[in-house]
């Protein structure tokens, strides 16, 4: 399962025009709808493929492959080079028009997210640190960080590195005193 941010208002862009089954049925066939209005599909040797904007406006995928013996025969028939060219071609088309942003330009925001875990993770690290070493961190301060704390390590498991990041900061500023 892969998650791709999507540029701002283009999942109202995509909805006014069929959604997103309609939109995958431009790049794969055998596309049927699936609950989230998300979509599933095949191509080539992408056995199956599901798709739909989350509630934070990304884009979530999961793609089935073919695999060692299958792969490997599918490769081997006459044009199988080129289908899964084409495979990959039609892929990167895909997420190009469903997210609004090129190759590049998703791997930066994906570079990016990453970023953003690790700071929230390290500003978890660094609470606890200054609460076991500060004296001046009252029970309630405590009690109140590691309520934080909880709710930054939910929102990373969300997926929402954002709001990760942001509570993490508000924890540290809290028990610094600022």
């Amino acid at each position: 399962m892969e998650r791709f941010e999507v540029k701002r208002g283009l999942i109202k862009t995509i909805n006014s025009e069929g959604g997103l089954k309609s939109l995958a049925s431009k790049h794969f066939e055998n596309v049927n709808d699936t609950e989230k209005e998300g979509f599933s599909a095949s191509w080539g040797l992408m056995t199956q493929i599901l798709g739909n904007y989350d509630d934070d406006g990304k884009l979530v995928v999961d793609v089935q492959q073919l695999k060692g013996a299958d792969l490997q025969n599918f490769l081997e028939k006459e044009g199988g080079r080129e289908a899964a060219m084409e495979s990959r071609k039609r892929w990167s088309a895909f997420l190009d028009d469903s997210t609004g942003y090129n190759a590049k330009q998703r791997g930066d925001k994906a570079k990016e997210n990453g970023k953003k875990v690790a700071k929230a993770k390290s500003g978890i690290n660094m609470a606890r640190k200054l609460m076991e070493l500060s004296s001046k961190v009252t029970d309630e301060m405590r009690a109140q960080a590691e309520e934080m704390i909880e709710e930054v390590e939910q929102k990373l498991e969300e997926g929402n590195a954002t709001r990760a990041l942001s509570l993490s900061e508000k924890i540290n500023k809290m028990l610094e005193g600022k």
